[in-house]
């Protein structure tokens, strides 16, 4: 479950750390999360929106705030909303009670409306978005908070069959959706590559996409498109929004990207030695701006990147050599 590609960043990235187990096999149970439910050591992860609920650890930091489903009382095992089993833990973990959930707790994923997350919500415990607290949680709770937004998502937007326009019915845990002629309908995830390109001045090519406000910049990057490679639509997407060819292309790492569905696999090419670095340009459709940065002005301008958690900033950090403050 740990193993890592030899990448430069692999784990390293902020939502490409995990401690679960999926469970691929409990999810056959028809009465899985029936069953999980009443039992005593299952811990539920409460979801509001695009947020969960998170608290203060006892001895300092945040943690997910994972409860018993006995503790959300007048709740049943047939009223609960959209429950998604997540699987088990890998690792032990300190809830913000200081209780000690032994590796294998069972985790499952209720949705919550706003109504009732007002009511569960208690003092010094906060709704919170997966950018905002990511870097602050353990390997564990990161791979729980994005593993449940991002099936969440997936329920969120397949209500319906693509096929017969029928609503869809949940099995296997909250992982497959069934038609109603027992089709499936299975989770989708949007893969995108994002590049870091340097010229032969090592200075690094960053993008500011027209509805980005306040302006900042980050890596290119688009989506791969069917029939295509990483490598190709790569290439493909630098040229199309910046008009700049790249060689040398190795890959970094990846992680999840949950808003709604994407994972990002990252690159770093450098410019086409042919090609005069000024002559690259925006596209003017996606993109407002390109521009090559130096280390000197990226570390005096840090306001200008992308958020902590995002790949963008970790490969961006990695080519500094360091933190960017």
């Amino acid at each position: 479950m740990d193993a890592q590609l030899n990448s430069p960043l692999g784990s390293a990235l902020p939502l490409a750390r995990a401690g679960v187990d999926r469970d691929s096999n409990g999810r056959q149970d028809p009465q899985l999360i029936e069953h999980l439910l009443v039992h005593p050591n299952t811990r539920v992860l409460l979801q509001n929106r695009d947020t969960v609920l998170v608290g203060a650890l006892p001895e300092g930091g945040l943690a997910l705030d994972l409860r018993e489903f006995t503790q959300l009382q007048p709740m049943t095992t047939a009223t609960v909303p959209n429950p998604l089993y997540l699987g088990k833990t890998l690792h032990e973990r300190t809830n913000i009670d200081g209780r000690i959930d032994p590796l294998g707790t069972a985790v499952i994923a209720i949705e919550v409306d706003d109504f009732h997350a007002q009511q569960i919500e208690p003092n010094q415990r906060r709704w919170e978005q997966l950018t905002e607290v990511a870097l602050e949680l353990t390997d564990l709770d990161v791979g729980l908070f994005t593993e449940a937004l991002a099936l969440r998502n997936f329920h969120t937007s397949h209500r319906y069959s693509p096929r017969t326009g029928k609503p869809l019915t949940a099995t296997e845990g909250g992982w497959v959706l069934r038609d109603s002629d027992g089709s499936a309908v299975f989770p989708r995830t949007d893969t995108a590559v994002i590049v870091l390109v340097t010229d032969a001045n090592d200075r690094i090519l960053l993008g500011a996409n027209r509805n980005w406000s306040p302006r900042f910049y980050s890596l290119l990057a688009g989506f791969v498109e069917p029939g295509e490679s990483f490598e190709h639509a790569a290439a493909r997407e630098v040229l199309e929004e910046a008009s700049a060819n790249i060689v040398d292309l190795n890959y970094v790492g990846s992680q999840p990207w949950p808003f709604p569905a994407s994972l990002m696999v990252g690159f770093t090419a450098k410019l086409d030695p042919n090609q005069d670095p000024t002559t690259v340009r925006a596209d003017e459709l996606e993109l407002a701006e390109v521009r090559w940065f130096t280390r000197a002005e990226i570390g005096a301008h840090p306001e200008l990147l992308p958020g902590r958690s995002s790949i963008a900033r970790a490969m961006i950090e990695q080519w500094y050599g360091r933190p960017i403050a």
